[in-house]
């Protein structure tokens, strides 16, 4: 079986199912990823491409995802031509196309069962758009979200399988092409996640929180980057209302001052020219005891973990938009969660059973909420438990099943893809 994974940032979500199929007697499995792809570790089979230019500063403002598409789509094909050239034919190419990189790969290996995992499709209505009034959507926006799902209704034609998360990242597309989406999540490593009653964090002041530590009760708060998109207004003032009520909680906040959805806050009276942050913007409007607030920035994997382990109240807060691999996580450590009442988050989280989940926008009932969830360890025994086992429907096992699926493989169909290859290459099948 010859798998050919796309990912501009490769290895994305991809890097637990390639490292399993990579693993496989008889599989080729190689990999495309921009210039500035992290790649994985222990994964040679790596072509990295880069777009020919950028897209031009003239361009329609509607047109410019759609411009830096094709030129993504142009730089993967002419990858894909090389690898053609040397010999490499993928059976099946599995993608993150949002970025345009398979355009055209249907054009360079016409043969090949192209999987495309579809993450999202905008729309102006009833999801992350609009949904925050702290942040009215003009006109403007609305023509130009419409415009960029251009590219996203031409993966879902040119693909021949897709493959999304969640159902509500499915129930997003339009459902002429649902019958095309299967619902599969692409895994969380589950089998590495658990409590860890010895757990401790030390912040960058030099505090050491503990796990357990009743005279120290921690918050959590994690987000690839600090953003309304994740909630993180709402979290700031909440956090300025736990630590009224709480003077002995300390909060950990795990997350980057770029941003990954939507846009950059608007200035404060007397910003400086440079660039503002909404961690920056959010610490002027509210107050905090800095002794008792921690920005812990970008972590490596173990400490991320370890910062969960310690948790007594994780709060995970989203737009109706993609679930994070975050919450999941969270629930697999077995912390105790309060999260927002969307929809994405109720397709995992049930108020009461596994969880708290309270209305995105109520500040109060988000304080209220976080220092009951700090306060109550018995009360909470039982939904960790069970936010625990329902995170297991999310480990890696269900993940590669469903993606070999995909793959348009059976067990049996594997194993006899695995047999064709040695035959193709002269071994002996005993």
């Amino acid at each position: 079986m010859r798998v050919l994974v796309i990912h501009q940032n490769f290895p994305g979500q991809f890097g637990h199912l390639v490292n399993t199929w990579a693993q496989r007697p008889g599989w080729d499995v190689r990999a495309l990823g921009r210039d500035t792809a992290p790649g994985l570790p222990g994964f040679d089979p790596l072509v990295r491409y880069a777009p020919a230019r950028s897209g031009r500063v003239d361009q329609h403002p509607y047109l410019r995802q759609m411009e830096t598409a094709t030129l993504h789509g142009q730089a993967t094909a002419r990858a894909m031509m090389g690898m053609r050239k040397g010999g490499y034919t993928p059976d099946v190419i599995v993608a993150h196309p949002g970025w345009g990189e398979t355009l055209y790969a249907k054009d360079v290996f016409p043969n090949a069962r192209l999987v495309h995992f579809c993450e999202w499709y905008y729309s102006a209505e009833g999801a992350d758009l609009g949904f925050d009034p702290e942040f009215p959507v003009s006109f403007d926006a609305h023509a130009r979200i419409r415009t960029w799902n251009a590219l996203h209704t031409l993966n879902l034609t040119n693909c021949d399988a897709a493959v999304t998360p969640t159902h509500w990242q499915k129930s997003r597309h339009p459902e002429i092409f649902h019958s095309k989406i299967s619902v599969q999540h692409e895994g969380i490593a589950t089998h590495e996640l658990g409590p860890n009653e010895e757990a401790t964090v030390t912040t960058p002041s030099g505090i050491v929180l503990r796990a357990g530590d009743v005279d120290r009760p921690v918050i959590t708060y994690v987000a690839r980057n600090l953003e309304p998109y994740r909630g993180f207004h709402i979290f700031m003032r909440a956090l300025e209302r736990i630590q009224q009520i709480e003077p002995r909680c300390h909060a950990l906040i795990v997350g980057g001052d770029g941003v990954s959805y939507g846009q950059r806050p608007p200035r404060n009276k007397g910003d400086s020219g440079a660039s503002v942050h909404w961690r920056e913007h959010m610490l002027k409007q509210v107050k905090l005891d800095a002794t008792r607030t921690h920005f812990m920035g970008h972590l490596p994997r173990d400490q991320y973990l370890r910062v969960l382990q310690v948790s007594d109240a994780h709060v995970y807060l989203t737009y109706p938009f993609v679930l994070s691999w975050s919450l999941l996580e969270a629930m697999a450590c077995g912390a105790p969660i309060v999260a927002s009442d969307t929809a994405p988050v109720r397709e995992v989280m049930r108020d009461g059973i596994n969880g708290r989940l309270v209305e995105f926008f109520d500040v109060g009932a988000m304080a209220e909420a976080v220092v009951s969830t700090m306060h109550s360890d018995n009360a909470n025994v039982k939904l960790r438990m069970q936010a625990m086992a329902d995170a297991q429907r999310y480990g890696l096992t269900s993940a590669v099943a469903g993606y070999d699926d995909l793959l348009g493989l059976t067990s049996e169909s594997a194993n006899w893809a695995s047999i064709r290859n040695k035959l193709m290459m002269g071994e002996v099948v005993r």
